[in-house]
């Protein structure tokens, strides 16, 4: 059986450390690393998200500031916000929890904030670093980054010639995880939903991310014997063996069939998903450190 890929522990060393880093950076007299969470309405979900995000900052000894706005909130209020918490300069990090209301170009609102303080890596300013090769002052979005890390706990930080096949094309996981794994040296294959014959693209991958958003698409056999699997999916479906009305969570990948094959492998839940966080607060710290003008630590 393949090893399991302990998120929730990767995550919890990630914070460890920047609370260390976080100690040593205000005893060099800078200010308190600061993060911003923006979230408009009455999404539940995003409600639980954005608690468990200010409650992280604060855990990690940060300045924490939470903007709860009415779902009517107007597009240039919204704007007004950012454009005060971009001239802050105890604002290291601004994220607009998304999904935002109809009625806000959530686009326009992305590109609003200061690239510097776009700890999301969603500006196009971190897109275009990211995507040639500038990781030394790029944001990266936060589940790719913690992919990443997972990916780097197992094979190393060298992946020099490794085969990866990114199952997924989203701005937000897809292509960042691809231009990654290019720094790293892999030889990267993304593949998505129109991709001929994608389970034999997928049993050529040393490393595959799944982040397609389809409950169990990768099944055990495309996987490569000894391969390294990470699951970005989430997907709620229906249990009815736990009783009428009951779900779990699974992810893009048939996790029982898989870890009979692969070598290593993220669990949905308790994979990827812990390190999304972490990595929020990693790059919250990195942008108080460059702010700073200290060279920004590593993970």
């Amino acid at each position: 059986m393949a090893e399991v890929i302990d998120g929730k522990n990767v995550a919890e060393d990630v914070v460890r450390r920047v609370k260390a880093l976080t100690a040593e950076l205000l005893e060099k007299g800078a200010l308190k690393p600061g993060l911003a969470v923006v979230i408009v309405g009455e999404d539940p979900a995003s409600q639980v998200y954005v608690a468990s995000k200010s409650r992280t900052a604060k855990e990690c000894g940060f300045h924490s500031v939470q903007h709860t706005l009415p779902a009517e909130t107007s597009e240039q209020e919204l704007l007004d916000i950012i454009g005060e918490l971009n001239a802050d300069p105890a604002i290291n990090g601004i994220l607009v929890q998304l999904p935002l209301p109809g009625h806000v170009d959530a686009g326009k609102i992305i590109q609003a904030i200061a690239p510097q303080k776009d700890v999301d890596g969603f500006h196009f300013i971190n897109v275009g670093k990211l995507g040639t090769g500038e990781l030394e002052t790029a944001f990266v979005p936060c589940t790719p980054a913690g992919s990443m890390l997972l990916i780097e706990r197992v094979r190393g930080k060298d992946l020099s010639g490794l085969n990866a096949v990114v199952v997924g094309r989203s701005n937000i996981v897809g292509k960042p995880m691809a231009n990654l794994l290019l720094a790293a040296n892999c030889t990267v294959t993304i593949a998505h939903s129109r991709t001929k014959d994608l389970a034999a693209l997928a049993r050529t991958a040393d490393i595959l991310v799944a982040a397609v958003g389809r409950p169990e698409m990768v099944r055990g056999d495309w996987i490569k014997s000894g391969a390294t699997v990470i699951d970005v999916g989430i997907n709620r479906i229906a249990a009815p063996e736990r009783g009428e009305g009951k779900t779990r969570l699974v992810g893009d990948v048939a996790y029982a069939e898989a870890a009979k094959t692969a070598g290593a492998i993220t669990p949905v839940p308790g994979g990827v998903g812990p390190m999304t966080i972490a990595m929020l607060m990693a790059n919250t710290l990195a942008s108080a450190y460059l702010a700073a003008g200290l060279k920004r630590p590593s993970f």
